[in-house]
């Protein structure tokens, strides 16, 4: 199914936790005709390059160009608070699944990480990078944080200390997007070299982090930040390409499973559904696809 309706490229789509709403700056019943009920505007005055829901759906989080944050509610699309703080471009934002927390994380060409307590306006905490950020995800638990960017690198930093406590080799060129599993044993990350990798964080792994690395996708000289998720079950992984095809591996033995065409632009992030077998693209060609696919 395809919906239309964008007058600019969609850089984020997700589904709400129960998979009856899609996100994408406009909100969409998943199912019928698939109608938007809601337009979030009036809020950033840049592209929105990062949108999450939050863990029961109530709210959505948006990064901007603008150097801002906005949380929104995610029934009738309104501007509730708006978070600022970042001297630069806000490239990505991430909410943790532990709703007890309220806690949301940012990433910035401004070189800083930002963890944001969301029931206040300013930011909890604040660590300083060397280079521009780009992606970011907390773990099940949210005491740390994984980031990447420009520097090409996978960084854990212990939020209780604001410490760095490993850093992940691997890429060769900027990481666009990062994905922690359904059960935050391992992190899937996107970047410009080309290639994902499904890292292991556990604790005190002995071996090489980087268990798995997939190929088959590509960027180019765009330089989009594409994204990348898992499916609910954690079997298949799935991640934006420049080459306006949809690709989704087989996690466990790197298999591309799919390349779905239909795009006419840059495919900047897929997703799952989050209880039926459906996949929700958006492009820069301002257009996004829901597909099905076999279960």
């Amino acid at each position: 199914m395809l919906l239309t309706g964008h007058e600019s490229e969609v850089n984020t789509c997700k589904f709400h936790p129960n998979g009856e709403t899609i996100l994408s700056a406009v909100l969409w019943n998943t199912y019928g005709e698939c109608k938007n009920y809601a337009v979030m505007s009036g809020g950033h005055k840049g592209a929105v390059l990062d949108a999450h829901f939050s863990g029961a759906g109530d709210y959505i989080y948006s990064a901007s160009t603008d150097k801002n944050l906005i949380i929104w509610d995610a029934k009738t699309g309104a501007r509730l608070k708006k978070l600022t703080g970042h001297q630069s471009i806000v490239n990505a934002c991430c909410p943790c699944r532990d709703q007890s927390k309220a806690l949301l994380c940012s990433v910035s060409d401004d070189k800083t990480i930002r963890i944001w307590d969301t029931r206040k306006r300013q930011v909890s905490s604040v660590i300083k990078e060397n280079y521009q950020l780009t992606a970011c995800t907390f773990n099940e638990s949210a005491d740390q944080v994984i980031v990447g960017g420009i520097e090409n690198l996978v960084k854990v930093y212990d939020l209780r200390k604001n410490k760095l406590l490993y850093t992940m080799s691997g890429h060769f060129d900027t990481i666009t997007g990062l994905t922690l599993s359904p059960n935050g044993n391992f992190v899937l990350s996107n970047s410009m070299d080309n290639s994902l990798c499904i890292w292991d964080i556990r604790p005190f792994v002995q071996s090489d982090r980087c268990s798995k690395t997939l190929t088959g996708h590509q960027h180019n000289f765009e330089k989009n930040l594409l994204r990348c998720s898992w499916s609910p079950n954690g079997d298949r992984v799935t991640a934006g390409s420049a080459d306006r095809n949809v690709y989704i591996w087989n996690a466990y033995d790197k298999r591309i499973l799919y390349i779905l065409p239909g795009h006419n632009g840059s495919v900047n992030e897929v997703v799952f559904h989050p209880n039926e077998p459906i996949i929700l693209s958006c492009s820069s060609d301002r257009q996004l696809f829901l597909g099905e696919i076999e279960p």
